[in-house]
């Protein structure tokens, strides 16, 4: 019996990196399609000579092109974090939009199902907390963050038409804050710039009084989510997050804990837009998926600390 396959758009991402490991564990064969924009070939390096893997470097805004059948497309390529979308908004807005465009035609052509990548942001700083599925949310389209913010619900939207206009086998995952190894360490998010400042000793940056609320998953749990929704029946949108919720000051002072680091908590101003409240609600995962996630978030930090220290330890060589 051939082995299915699957293309992974944003492959060599901190994400989609992770998702070639696990679907090559479940016996697919792996399509890794990045233009290493934001993404890294080392985060696939381990994969290479693989028989089940094979790396296309390609932009997907351009016609996508794959010999031979699909069953799954999973489409992950976008900047994900503030620093990547707001230096490159144009390119954020066109992969959100032309990106999904192609990938959706290509899974069209192919008949395959179809798991696009959304984000909790497309709930903007929400005024319900915390955050389901039903919550359309209150996102500023102008504002700084709209070039990522509505990139992702033009996506969602353009998902949902194609499964009811052309009866495509879709599904939406919204990710909320995910953490492990393989970020970047110039990421922009608030783990790896908190564990790169904590492990050289620098100051950590806190935007305003800390009193903003993230809920971080563990890429694992993450991962594991994903898979089961890509084999699920669940057309609309699923939270897969943790709703295990941390102020961004009490995460710093957690990082400074782990690191044993004497840095220093400086404070600045808050960055516009910024989420006040963020939580999932994971109801709907529970109930659909069966799926909750199960590493503590310490835990986690504790995995991911070897992997940003060997990173510094490489950057100050």
């Amino acid at each position: 019996m051939a082995k299915k396959r699957v293309l992974i758009t944003g492959g060599c991402g901190f994400l989609g990196s992770h998702l070639c490991d696990r679907y090559l564990k479940e016996g697919y064969q792996v399509i890794c399609m990045d233009n290493l924009l934001t993404g890294s070939a080392e985060n696939i390096a381990h994969l290479i000579g693989n028989e089940d893997f094979e790396f296309i470097k390609h932009d997907v805004t351009n016609f996508i092109y794959v010999p031979g059948e699909l069953d799954l497309v999973l489409h992950f390529a976008s900047p994900a974090s503030p620093i990547d979308y707001l230096e490159m908004p144009i390119q954020t807005l066109k992969v959100g939009s032309l990106g999904t465009h192609k990938a959706l035609g290509l899974a069209k052509e192919k008949n395959a199902r179809f798991l696009l990548a959304s984000t909790s942001e497309v709930y903007g700083d929400p005024l319900k907390h915390p955050q389901n599925e039903d919550y359309w949310g209150n996102v500023n389209p102008i504002g700084f963050r709209g070039v990522y913010d509505e990139a992702k619900r033009f996506a969602e939207a353009m998902t949902m038409g194609y499964h009811r206009y052309h009866n495509l086998e879709t599904r939406i995952v919204r990710i909320f804050n995910t953490y492990g190894t393989r970020m970047r360490l110039k990421d922009g998010r608030a783990l790896p710039t908190f564990m790169r400042q904590a492990l050289k000793g620098n100051p950590i940056t806190v935007f305003g009084d800390g009193s903003q609320t993230r809920s971080f998953t563990y890429v694992d749990d993450l991962v594991e989510g994903i898979f089961r929704l890509s084999q699920s029946d669940e057309v609309e949108p699923v939270n897969i997050g943790n709703p295990q919720e941390v102020t961004i000051l009490e995460f710093a002072k957690e990082i400074i804990k782990l690191t044993g680091s004497k840095s220093e908590i400086v404070h600045e101003e808050l960055p516009d837009d910024d989420p006040k409240v963020r939580q999932p609600d994971i109801s709907k995962a529970k109930r659909v998926l069966d799926w909750e996630p199960t590493v503590d978030r310490i835990d986690g930090l504790r995995k991911t600390l070897a992997y940003f220290k060997e990173k510094v330890d490489k950057s100050n060589g």
